[in-house]
């Protein structure tokens, strides 16, 4: 790696974008600038992420995968997304008030574990009280085709179905957008319009 030097407010932002899912990216940054791996870019005076919390979010395995592997920090949200139970659980026991825990942006740690599809692991943390965030974690799981997830989410955790992402796209048009007819099918039988 290069030599270790402080990092510009424009490279730490251009590193939590390119961590969004952009693996190629985000080695060459780090290459260029280790003092990237842990750098927080501030996006609002209350809203701030670190590049492994930004793969998270993304439910980018690849890049999350990548940037533990050169040191960065284990977040409960991050195990989750990564479906990594026996850490979540591992986190929960020390701190049980980690349930409330959320990630970049405020992303409640249910959202994270949809993007995982470990079923077991949302089952989990739903017993242990995560019951935040429930549309989120189904738009996740709409989104990713994770269709027992989706179900799973609809019959337990009330979500909103005529919830609608950022761009303003319901659960209907993610799911059309991939061509997903038995999600169509889910959500529709549920009263999503």
């Amino acid at each position: 790696m290069a030599e270790e030097s402080t990092p510009t407010t424009e490279q730490i932002r251009d590193f939590v974008i390119a961590a969004h899912g952009n693996l190629p990216r985000v080695r060459e940054l780090l290459i260029e600038c280790p003092g990237l791996l842990n750098a927080r870019y501030q996006w609002a005076v209350d809203d701030s992420e670190t590049a492994v919390q930004a793969a998270a979010q993304a439910g980018s395995i690849a890049v999350a995968e990548y940037l533990l592997a050169q040191g960065a920090p284990l977040e409960i949200c991050t195990a989750a997304m990564l479906g990594r139970m026996a850490d979540v659980r591992q986190m929960l026991d020390r701190d049980p008030g980690l349930i409330k825990a959320r990630g970049a942006h405020g992303i409640s740690l249910m959202a994270h574990a949809a993007l995982s599809n470990n079923l077991p692991l949302a089952k989990m943390l739903f017993e242990r009280g995560a019951n935040e965030g429930m549309s989120l974690a189904l738009g996740n799981a709409v989104l990713h085709g994770h269709f027992e997830m989706a179900r799973w989410l609809i019959e337990n955790g009330h979500p909103d179905l005529n919830w609608k992402n950022f761009e303003g796209k319901s659960l209907l048009t993610l799911a059309n957008e991939r061509g997903d007819d038995d999600m169509l099918t889910l959500l529709r039988e549920h009263g999503s319009i």
